[in-house]
Order: C-alpha cells, then sequence, then structure tokens
C-alpha cells in the first residue's frame, strides 16, 4: 500500500456524509457500470489495477463489521453485484479479488461500505 493511502486511512474518519452518499445522489458525477435497487457499481478514481471497481450499497452502512444481521441479505446481494460485475468486465476468465477494508487498520478511507472487484493483473499474496 502506498504511503499517501495509508495517511489517507489513517486520517479518515467515520461519520457524516461521504463521496459515496454525494455519488449515489448524483452530486457528484459518476458512469454507473451496474446499478439495481440495492447497490450501484463505478470505477474507482484511484485504480490499483486494470480493472478496479467499486460496488456500495445504497443503504449507508459506514463499515462491514457495523453491519446488522438485518443487512444479511443486502451483504450477500453486494457479492453476487460483484460477481457479475466481474463477469461483465471479462474477470472471470482468469480471476479476480474482492477486497473490503474496514475501520483505520483495514484502510479503510470512506466510511460507506464498498466491495472493490480488482483484476486485469496478477494479485500478489500477501496483500499486504
Amino acid at each position: 500500500m502506498a504511503d499517501d493511502e495509508v495517511k489517507l486511512a489513517q486520517s479518515a474518519v467515520p461519520g457524516g456524509d461521504t463521496i459515496f452518499g454525494k455519488i449515489l445522489r448524483k452530486e457528484i458525477p459518476a458512469k454507473f457500470v451496474y446499478e439495481d435497487d440495492q447497490c450501484v457499481a463505478f470505477h474507482d478514481v484511484n485504480p490499483q489495477a486494470p480493472t478496479h471497481i467499486l460496488v456500495i450499497p445504497r443503504k449507508p452502512i459506514p463499515q462491514l463489521s457495523k453491519a446488522g444481521d438485518e443487512d444479511e441479505l443486502l451483504l450477500g446481494h453486494l457479492l453476487t453485484a460483484a460477481r457479475k460485475v466481474a463477469t461483465q468486465e471479462g474477470l472471470d476468465k482468469s480471476g479476480f479479488r474482492l477486497v473490503i477494508n474496514d475501520g483505520r487498520d483495514g484502510a479503510q478511507s470512506v466510511y460507506h461500505l464498498h466491495i472493490h472487484v480488482i483484476g486485469g493483473r496478477q494479485m500478489g499474496w500477501p496483500p499486504g
């Protein structure tokens, strides 16, 4: 992880409005590559691979660890949407990675739950 990404994650704080809320309200333009009644997906503005798409729920859950049991179906839906996006982008042929950052040490920089769909190159292990 780049130093500026670590700094961004260390300075991010939960609560309040986020850039993803503004995207959902169409206050900030984003071209959705997938959209349904529960979530949207769009290209990350700071891609870490040739393909890097974010899948976000319309419901503003700040982070995975703050999701409730009532969110079980939505969380499953987000994974299904991520799979659909990966297939749509052709990543299912050679593989892809899904990432959910949670909290400060998990490098979460936007406190609105999101899944990174990353592919188009060989991923390393361990991831970071």
